[in-house]
């Protein structure tokens, strides 16, 4: 399992809460962060959104943003980052949402895409990554992807 521990640092240096909203990983991200003993103190809750109506009805993502950009989409994780701030009491947020594989892609969307999405007290970040091999490598490597990136995020 990803290590969340430098993550966990940065978090209580900083005297900031952690909130996931997780499409593709299904939760992973919030069990590497649980994993660590004392995580409560930092870590403050999660979201499973892997529907559509998930993501609308759990962060409150418009379903019309959705329907025009995709749910695989800069814009669905921007939108996610954002609903699990304004539905938690934290103050960093990690959302991802991406195409796992081997199926669920198209033409257009093939699998290993996902996208990040950074939401922090200065403003929200996002970024694609193309993780190659399996579904469960995709996946391992979104968890470890988030994990690395908050922490530089958060400085």
């Amino acid at each position: 399992m990803a290590n969340a521990s430098p993550l966990a640092e940065a978090l209580l240096r900083k005297g900031l809460k952690l909130v996931t909203a997780e499409s593709c990983t299904g939760g992973l991200i919030s069990a590497a962060c649980i994993e660590l003993a004392g995580s409560s103190t930092w870590f403050e809750r999660g979201f499973v959104t892997y529907s559509n109506a998930a993501k609308a009805e759990a962060l409150g993502v418009d379903a019309a943003l959705i329907a025009s950009q995709g749910s695989v989409s800069e814009a669905v994780a921007r939108a996610m980052a954002q609903g699990a701030l304004a539905h938690s009491r934290a103050q960093v947020a990690v959302a991802v949402t991406g195409v796992a594989g081997p199926t669920g892609g198209s033409a257009a969307k093939p699998g290993g895409p996902v996208w990040f999405g950074f939401a922090l007290p200065q403003g929200v970040v996002s970024e694609m990554r193309r993780f190659d091999g399996d579904r469960s490598a995709v996946r391992s490597a979104t968890v470890d992807h988030a994990l690395r990136r908050l922490v530089e995020l958060i400085g």
